[in-house]
């Protein structure tokens, strides 16, 4: 017998019990969800966001659109690089830059 057929045999007194149970389903989903999906895309969204603060002029990165370059200036909120052989720069909000492709020795 499920919750709803249960309530309406009761006349509305449902235990603690039934009620649990009906809800430890989405309990179990919800923990599912923060632990497996969100917790680990805000660790990720930290570690881009540390590494786009940390642009030093001379890096090497990727964009979000597959443009390499090396990054020539660095703004609040852009990053000007430079790329191909005639040395054309390109200016580039921060949030587009998806790699840092120089190793730094910290």
């Amino acid at each position: 017998m499920n919750f709803i057929a249960k309530l309406a045999t009761s006349n509305g007194s449902a235990s603690v019990t039934d009620m649990l149970i009906t809800f430890i389903p989405l309990i179990v989903i919800v923990f599912f969800f923060y632990f497996f999906i969100i917790r680990p895309q805000r660790k990720q969204d930290k570690k881009d966001a540390a590494m786009r603060e940390h642009l030093e002029i001379g890096d090497e990165v990727v964009t979000n659109g597959g443009i390499v370059g090396i990054v020539f200036s660095v703004k609040d909120d852009t990053v000007v690089i430079e790329t191909g052989g005639d040395r054309s720069k390109i200016r580039v909000m921060k949030w587009a830059i998806a790699k840092n492709l120089t190793v730094h020795d910290d």
